[in-house]
C-alpha cells in the first residue's frame, strides 16, 4: 500500500496509510446536515451517502394527477389539462435506462368534450409494458396488463414487480427505486432524486425542486404555462388517430369556472378540521382549487371525491392518516367484498401467511380492503382470509394442518410445508352396472347423493332412439301404445275407437248420419264383429202411397217418395162414373154400347178417345118376322138372311201325310178352319172417310202331333203336323186406296189404333 492511500475496514473506520507500515484508523464522524425545504411542500427523506455511512437530505420525485384531471408536477407546481390523447408523463432527457418512461391515456369523461379523465396508465421498463386501465369510468376498478397480457397480482417479472396496496395497484422497479400507484381515479409517481434529478421532463415536469423550469418543451424551451405545455407531449397512439404529435395545440379551458357556482360541501372538508392534522404536511389549497371545479364543471360525476382521496393519500404518504370517507354522507363511499372490511389507515403491504415473520416498519399507510381483525390475509396471491395458516386450495377454502377433504374429486390432506396440500384420485367403490342392451336404452353418469365424485351409472330411455313408429290407422281406429314391463319403446296397434264411419267420416254413437235425404241414420252402439265399427241405422222418411185411379206412385231421382204418375186413361163417362183404360185398350159405355172409349200413349203422353157409332137407316118392317137383329157392333140392327151362310168352324178330313217321299201307313184325321166371316165398310163422321174392316176365319188354337211315316227305302220317320182346334173370325188388314206410301212413323202409330177401334165397331158383318 502506498502512502497516502485509504480503506474501509469496518462500521465506517477508515485505515489510513502514513508510511513505514505507519496506519492510522480514522472513524468517521457524521454531522446532520441541514434540512432542507422541498418545494412541492413534503418532507425531504434521508438518503445514505455513498461510503454507506453517513445520510443527507434529499426531495424526492413526487407527481400525482387526479380528477379530470389535475396536476401536481414534482416540484409541487399545479395545473390542469383536459387533452384526449396519449402523453408523456416522465422520459429521461439524457437516456440511462433502457426503453424507460410512464405515459397516461387521457379520455373525455364528459359528454360535452370539455373535461378528460385518466382511462389507463402506462409504464415502460426495457422488454416490458405495464398498462393499468379502468375498467369502468369513474370508478377505482382497474386491470393489469403486461405486453397487453392480463395478469394475476402480485406479478414479478426482469426486474419489476406489480402488486395491490390498498386500493391501489402499484408498479415497483426496485433498481430505479421507483413507484408508480394508479387506482382508476388518481395516480402517483415516486422516483428518487439521486438517480432521476435534474433528468426528467414530460407532464410531471423537471425534477430538480425549482418550479421555474416544469413547463419544459420537449425542445428544451419553456412554456408560458404548462396547460399550453402539456399538448406538445402526445405520443402516437394507433387507437387514437385523431391525436398526432406536432399538431398545432388547442388552447385549454380555464381551470377556473366562468359562471360562479355553489361547491360541493366535501370540498370544504379539505379546508376543515377534518384535514387539519395534514395541513402542516401538506397544503390544501390547490387539491380544494381542482375539487370545486370538478364540483362546478362535472357536478354529477361525484369526481370531488377524487381531490379529497389524492390530498388523503399524499397525506398518508406524509405518515398522516385520516379517516375521511365516513364524513361525505355517502357520496364518496367505498363498498368492500363481504369477508373484508374497509379502513382508511392500513398497512401498505398486507401481514400474510408467508411473510408473518417479517419486520415491517414502515408507518406510511393506504386506504382499503382488509383482513377483519383476528384473522390476515392467507398469501399476496391468495386472497382468503384465514384465522389460522393452514392451506388454502383452489375452492378458496381454508384447512387447517391434518385436515382431509376431497376436491374436484381429489382425496387431499393439508400438510405443513412442502406445497402445503397433498392430493390423489379419488377412489370409487365398485358398482354393479347396468346391461343397457335393450332397444332405446342409453346409459347415463347420475349424480351419487353419497359420493358426487362417483357418478351411478344407470340406463335411461329414450323414445327418440326407437325404430318402429306409430303406424297410420284407417278410420274409425286410433293408435295406442303401450311399453312392456323392461322395456322402452313403445309397441303400437290400432284399435277400433267405437265410432261409425261414413264417406270418411266417424261419428260418435247416437249421433245422426247423414246417408241421404230419404233415410234418417244414427250411429248405435252396436259394433259389426268382422269391421269392428259401430253400424249405422236408418229408417226411410215416411211417405203417402196413395195415388188418384190411373196413377202410379214410382220413384223419381232426387225425390224420396217418388211421385204419382198417370198410367192410365181416365175417362169420365155420361153416367158420371170414371172409367180406367190401359194404353191401347178400349170398351164399349157400360149402358151404350154405340159409345165406345179407347186409350193410347203416343209419345209417354196418354190420349183418351169417345166414338160413337152411327147406324145406317133401319126400317123394322122391312125385315121378315123374326129376322131382326144386332149387327156384331151390338149398336145396330139389321134384318138376318134366311140362308145364314156357314159359321167358320173346324172341318175335318182324312187323308195320307206325304213328306219328302214318305207316307203315312194310314189316312191319318187332319183338320182345317172353314167358314164366312163379318166384312164392312162404312163412312166414320170422325175420320172424315170410309172405313173397312175385314176378318177372316182362322186358326185360334192349335196343337202339334206326331206320326210314324215308310219311306221307300224301308225305314220309317217320325214326323210332326200341325193338328187345328178350333178356329174364329179374326181381323186381317183391307188395302186402302187413299192410303199414303209417305205416311210417318206417327201416322202408322196412330192409324194403327184406329184401326182396332174401328174393327170393333163394324157395322155389318159379312
Amino acid at each position: 500500500t502506498q502512502p497516502g492511500e485509504s480503506w474501509w475496514i469496518c462500521d465506517c473506520i477508515k485505515a489510513i496509510c502514513i508510511e513505514d507500515n505507519i496506519i492510522q484508523v480514522v472513524p468517521v464522524i457524521c454531522n446532520p446536515p441541514p434540512k432542507p425545504t422541498c418545494t412541492n411542500g413534503l418532507s425531504p427523506v434521508q438518503v445514505i451517502d455513498e461510503d454507506g455511512c453517513c445520510w443527507h437530505w434529499e426531495c424526492d420525485c413526487y407527481c400525482t394527477g387526479w380528477g379530470d384531471p389535475h396536476y401536481m408536477t414534482f416540484d409541487g407546481l399545479y395545473y390542469s389539462y383536459q387533452g384526449n390523447c396519449t402523453y408523456v408523463l416522465v422520459e429521461e432527457i439524457h437516456k440511462k435506462v433502457d426503453n424507460f418512461g410512464v405515459y397516461i391515456d387521457n379520455y373525455h369523461c364528459d359528454t360535452r368534450d370539455v373535461v378528460s379523465c385518466p382511462r389507463t396508465l402506462i409504464v415502460r421498463h426495457e422488454t416490458q409494458e405495464v398498462r393499468m386501465a379502468t375498467v369502468k369510468p369513474n370508478t377505482l376498478q382497474v386491470e393489469v396488463t403486461v405486453n397487453k397480457q392480463a395478469v394475476a397480482l402480485p406479478y414479478k417479472k426482469f426486474g419489476l414487480s406489480i402488486y395491490e396496496s390498498g386500493i391501489n395497484r402499484v408498479v415497483e422497479i426496485p433498481e430505479l427505486k421507483m413507484n408508480v400507484t394508479y387506482n382508476g381515479l388518481s395516480f402517483s409517481i415516486r422516483m428518487p432524486y439521486s438517480l432521476f434529478g435534474n433528468n426528467t421532463h414530460g407532464q410531471c415536469g423537471t425534477c430538480n425542486n425549482n418550479t421555474a423550469d416544469d413547463c419544459m418543451l420537449p425542445n428544451g424551451n419553456i412554456a408560458e404555462n404548462c396547460e399550453t405545455m402539456a399538448d406538445h407531449w402526445q405520443v402516437v397512439d394507433p387507437s387514437k388517430p385523431q391525436c398526432s404529435p406536432g399538431l398545432i395545440p388547442t388552447k385549454a379551458p380555464s381551470t377556473t369556472p366562468r359562471q360562479p357556482c355553489k361547491e360541493s360541501s366535501i370540498c370544504e372538508l379539505l379546508l376543515g378540521s377534518l384535514f387539519e392534522p395534514c395541513h402542516g404536511f401538506v397544503q390544501p389549497e390547490k387539491y380544494y382549487a381542482a375539487c370545486v371545479f370538478d364540483s362546478c364543471v362535472l357536478p354529477n360525476l361525484d369526481l370531488e371525491c377524487s381531490s379529497l382521496q389524492i390530498y388523503a393519500a399524499t397525506c398518508a404518504d406524509q405518515s398522516v392518516c385520516i379517516d375521511w370517507r365516513s364524513h361525505t354522507n355517502g357520496v364518496c363511499s367505498y363498498k368492500c367484498p363481504s369477508d373484508k372490511e374497509y379502513r382508511a389507515c392500513g398497512p401498505i403491504k398486507e401481514i400474510t401467511c408467508k411473510s408473518s415473520q417479517q419486520n415491517e416498519t414502515s408507518t406510511k399507510q393506504v386506504e382499503g380492503c382488509f383482513c377483519p381483525n383476528g384473522t390476515m390475509l392467507y398469501d399476496s396471491g391468495v386472497d382468503v382470509c384465514v384465522k389460522t395458516c393452514g392451506c388454502v386450495g383452489v375452492d378458496k377454502i381454508p384447512r387447517e394442518f391434518g385436515e382431509k377433504f376431497t376436491v374436484d374429486c381429489q382425496d387431499c390432506i393439508c400438510v405443513e410445508g412442502g406445497n402445503g396440500i397433498v392430493c390423489e384420485p379419488h377412489e370409487c367403490a365398485e358398482q354393479n352396472k347396468a346391461s343397457c342392451d335393450g332397444e332405446g336404452f342409453y346409459e347415463v353418469n347420475e349424480v351419487n347423493s353419497e359420493d358426487s365424485c362417483c357418478p351411478i351409472v344407470t340406463c335411461k330411455c329414450n323414445t327418440s332412439l326407437c325404430t318402429s313408429k306409430a303406424p297410420k290407422c284407417t278410420l274409425g281406429f286410433e293408435v295406442h301404445s303401450h311399453i312392456p314391463s323392461g322395456q322402452c319403446c313403445p309397441v303400437y296397434q290400432c284399435v277400433p275407437k267405437r265410432v261409425c264411419v261414413h264417406q270418411n267420416a266417424e261419428f260418435l254413437p247416437n249421433s245422426s248420419v247423414f246417408v241421404d235425404k230419404c233415410q234418417n241414420c244414427f250411429c248405435t252402439n252396436e259394433v259389426n264383429i268382422s269391421t269392428q265399427l259401430n253400424i249405422i241405422s236408418c229408417e226411410h222418411i215416411p211417405c203417402n202411397t196413395y195415388c188418384e185411379p190411373g196413377y202410379e206412385r214410382q220413384p223419381v231421382k232426387g225425390e224420396c217418395c217418388g211421385r204419382c204418375v198417370q198410367t192410365k186413361c181416365v175417362i169420365h163417362t155420361s153416367e158420371n162414373s170414371d172409367l180406367i183404360l190401359s194404353p191401347g185398350e178400349f170398351k164399349n159405355d157400360p149402358y151404350n154400347n154405340c159409345t165406345i172409349y179407347s186409350c193410347v200413349n203416343i209419345h209417354n203422353q196418354l190420349i183418351s178417345s169417345t166414338s160413337e157409332i152411327t147406324c145406317p137407316a133401319f126400317n123394322e118392317e122391312s125385315c121378315k118376322p123374326g129376322t131382326i137383329t144386332f149387327l156384331p157392333n151390338g149398336c145396330c140392327r139389321t134384318c138376318a138372311p134366311l140362308d145364314s151362310p156357314t159359321p167358320c168352324s173346324v172341318r175335318q178330313r182324312k187323308d195320307f201325310i206325304v213328306y219328302k217321299g214318305c207316307h203315312s201307313v194310314d189316312r191319318i184325321v187332319m183338320t182345317e178352319c172353314e167358314g164366312t166371316c163379318g166384312t164392312s165398310s162404312l163412312y166414320s163422321a170422325e175420320a172424315n172417310s170410309m172405313d173397312h174392316s175385314c176378318s177372316c176365319c182362322r186358326e185360334s188354337r192349335t196343337t202339334v202331333r206326331e206320326v210314324e211315316l215308310k219311306c221307300p227305302t224301308g225305314h220309317s220317320v217320325s214326323h210332326k203336323y200341325i193338328y187345328v182346334e178350333s178356329c174364329s173370325c179374326q181381323d186381317t188388314e183391307c188395302s186402302s186406296s187413299q192410303t199414303s206410301e209417305l205416311q210417318s212413323t206417327e201416322e202408322n202409330d196412330k192409324a194403327s189404333t184406329l184401326n182396332r177401334i174401328k174393327r170393333a165397331i163394324s157395322l155389318t158383318a159379312k
